[in-house]
């Protein structure tokens, strides 16, 4: 997973980076976590996923600049928003209420909901990226290892003994790694069956699914399908994935976009962009 993602997917919009550093939204009309259309100079973006339920519906997005800081646009309810000094970040990641930022020093900033302690991340080193699922966040740190912090009611933060990895990723429930030998490592509430992937080189986790794409570019699914958000086995020449509530993106070669899933707020309509 590269720690600077040019898609993401949240509860019920989609975001990418074109490839002029402006960034493009799909979602709700006038929902205030697709106001991005003034940003410029962005390199990453993040969107705040949460399990779709009826009091989920609200969301954020973060950007980060190519000067190291960082903007963020929605749903503030918890200070989540609250990052415009925030400077030297080199990666970023959004749950739900919460931001995530990893400084160039290895150390982690975080803004927003304090409740299940998934912005404990103050004693955090040597990290490089950071994943942030509902109530839980996980950093991966430089040798490989990987940290969590906050919910563990299901598991989805023993990660002590994880060891080769290269990108990680968190779901409602659970958290997923790929490590270096391409194969993937869960905790947390079901997926197993991702342990028979093998060749993955980029990961994501919905709420209650995960998308893996392998060396050929073709992507594979696990977990909950309910609204197609599976439906990806035709996809190919894809180099990164991004998975919200119920909805995934695939990101090609050439730039363009793919999406399936639910689209009831119209966060599937990425036709016609082209990211970097």
């Amino acid at each position: 997973m590269n720690p600077r993602p040019v898609i993401a997917a949240g509860r019920r919009h989609s975001v990418g980076v074109r490839r002029d550093g402006r960034v493009v939204a799909a979602g709700r009309p006038n929902a205030p976590e697709c106001a991005v259309s003034h940003w410029r100079e962005v390199v990453a973006v993040a969107a705040g996923n949460v399990h779709a339920a009826a009091n989920t519906g609200r969301s954020h997005t973060v950007g980060l600049r190519a000067d190291g800081t960082v903007t963020a646009t929605g749903w503030n309810g918890d200070r989540q928003c609250e990052v415009s000094d925030w400077t030297g970040v080199v990666a970023i990641a959004a749950g739900w209420r919460r931001t995530l930022g990893v400084l160039a020093d290895g150390t982690v900033a975080a803004a927003g909901r304090t409740a299940e302690g998934a912005c404990e991340v103050g004693c955090w080193r040597d990290v490089v990226a950071v994943a942030a699922g509902d109530w839980h966040s996980v950093g991966l740190r430089h040798d490989g290892t990987v940290v969590a912090t906050g919910n563990d009611r299901r598991g989805q933060c023993e990660v002590a003994d994880w060891r080769r990895v290269r990108a990680v990723a968190a779901g409602s429930l659970h958290t997923v790694a790929v490590t270096r030998d391409g194969r993937v490592l869960t905790t947390g509430e079901g997926l197993a069956e991702t342990g028979r992937w093998r060749g993955i080189v980029d990961i994501a986790a919905g709420s209650h699914h995960v998308l893996g794409v392998d060396e050929r570019g073709r992507v594979l699914a696990a977990g909950d399908d309910s609204r197609g958000q599976c439906a990806v086995s035709s996809w190919r020449d894809v180099v990164a994935v991004a998975a919200g509530a119920e909805h995934s993106l695939g990101l090609r070669a050439d730039g363009t976009v793919l999406a399936a899933g639910s689209d009831a707020d119209h966060q599937c309509a990425v036709a016609g962009w082209r990211c970097r």
